[in-house]
């Protein structure tokens, strides 16, 4: 199943360790609108690219009405990503998830039998999940391509 079917369903919950070096539960994110980003590995060229994307549009999510989180989400470690944060200086949480169950939960495939996709769910107050982007080449074009689909379903 890709994980373009899951739009219109229910996003699975999950509670993960973050960067911050707490747990971060998806019941926490209930009531708000979320993208939810898959991506590779910290540190790899897309991904990072990826991440500064959305670190770039981050205020243009934050500046909709209602505003709308980000959180990323990779198989690094908590340490790791606390690292990764630090060094590109991102206002987002980041979360481990390094068996891929989270991934998994969500029908994020993975190419090639090793290189997991990178996709975006968007997700509103209600948990459902509203659109999914897979983003392999293209990061910057991916985070316009939400924030213009926010645009209009958060009207």
């Amino acid at each position: 199943m890709g994980s373009s079917a899951m739009i219109g369903t229910k996003a699975p919950d999950f509670s993960l360790d973050s960067s911050e070096g707490n747990k971060f539960t998806s019941e926490e994110m209930a009531g708000n609108w979320y993208v939810l980003f898959f991506y590779a590995k910290d540190g790899s060229p897309t991904c990072k690219r990826g991440c500064l994307s959305f670190k770039e549009q981050y205020n243009l999510f934050k500046s909709l009405d209602p505003p709308v989180e980000i959180v990323g989400i990779s198989q690094d470690t908590a340490e790791d990503h606390k690292k990764f944060k630090e060094e590109l200086q991102l206002p987002f949480t980041l979360l481990s998830d390094e068996d891929r169950s989270v991934a998994d939960s969500f029908g994020v495939p993975v190419h090639l039998g090793r290189f997991p996709a990178k996709s975006s769910f968007v997700i509103d107050p209600d948990g459902i999940i509203r659109h999914v982007y897979d983003w392999q080449f293209r990061p910057r074009h991916h985070v316009a391509k939400i924030l213009d689909s926010l645009s209009t379903i958060t009207e």
